[in-house]
């Protein structure tokens, strides 16, 4: 990277002071601090599809267990008395219909949309009714299936499952076997997912994740890979192979990031 003098004040005052602080401080340098900066990003990159599979493998694995569990196709947004969702979560659970037919309707034509309307207005369309509000009202008459809604829901949602909130009402009765291991304790999961969780968004953020950060992520990553699911007749865990290639890669970057940190202290 050949950045001037010039280049590196202009992408500071860009990227912003209060961001590249820390970073300064490392390399003593601005333009070292530039550098440092793009390749913890490289290094974030590494990191986001790991994070991913494990958030797809946790969310498919809680989905079925909880389905066998309730024993009905729509658990999710009706699940069965006596069990309710708490407050957060059914609004987020409202959200993700919302937005799972709101992708449905932007898919439709413009002839789909206008039938949707015999639906949303059986007794005809009230009248001075505005664009977003017939919108609304057409994605309402929308049916979409559970498994679209619950691609819309996030890793708080499915970390949330693990918290002692739903203790009694989900992880005795059904979540224990997403961890199979009888040593393991709902408060020891816990703690993984939350730490997996914030990462998550710090990378969806563009925030660094490097450091003591990595390291916790790495651990709690390791720990889920280890424990989730049961073990094949080998004795091992098929989402531990498929993520080992990449956790090589982002073992090298990351060590060869720490040492070049390290050596600017030296």
């Amino acid at each position: 990277m050949n950045l001037g003098d010039n280049d590196a004040a202009h992408i500071m005052a860009m990227l912003s002071q209060e961001r590249l602080a820390p970073l300064v401080a490392i390399t003593g340098d601005a333009q070292a601090a530039l550098i440092l900066h793009q390749d913890i990003l490289r290094l974030g990159t590494l990191l986001m599809p790991v994070t991913a599979t494990v958030e797809i493998a946790l969310r498919n694995m809680v989905c079925d267990c909880l389905s066998a569990h309730f024993g009905v196709a729509d658990w999710l947004l009706r699940p069965p008395a006596p069990f309710q969702w708490r407050h957060i979560e059914n609004n987020k659970v409202g959200q993700a219909l919302a937005s799972a037919r709101r992708a449905e309707y932007a898919k439709k034509s413009q002839a789909e949309k206008h039938a949707l309307d015999a639906i949303a207005f059986p007794n005809g369309r009230p009248p001075n009714l505005s664009h977003s509000q017939r919108a609304k009202k057409r994605q309402s008459a929308i049916t979409v299936s559970n498994g679209k809604v619950i691609a819309e829901l996030t890793l708080y949602f499915w970390k949330k499952m693990y918290s002692s909130d739903y203790e009694e009402a989900l992880w005795k009765p059904a979540l224990k076997r997403t961890f199979p291991d009888k040593k393991l304790k709902r408060s020891d999961i816990s703690p993984h997912l939350e730490t997996i969780y914030q990462t998550r968004n710090r990378l969806a953020h563009h925030e660094p994740v490097y450091g003591w950060r990595m390291s916790e992520v790495l651990k709690s990553i390791d720990f889920v890979i280890d424990n989730l699911g049961a073990a094949n007749s080998d004795g091992e865990r098929s989402l531990k192979k498929l993520l080992t290639a990449d956790l090589d890669n982002l073992s090298s970057y990351n060590a060869a990031l720490e040492e070049r940190i390290a050596s600017y202290s030296n």
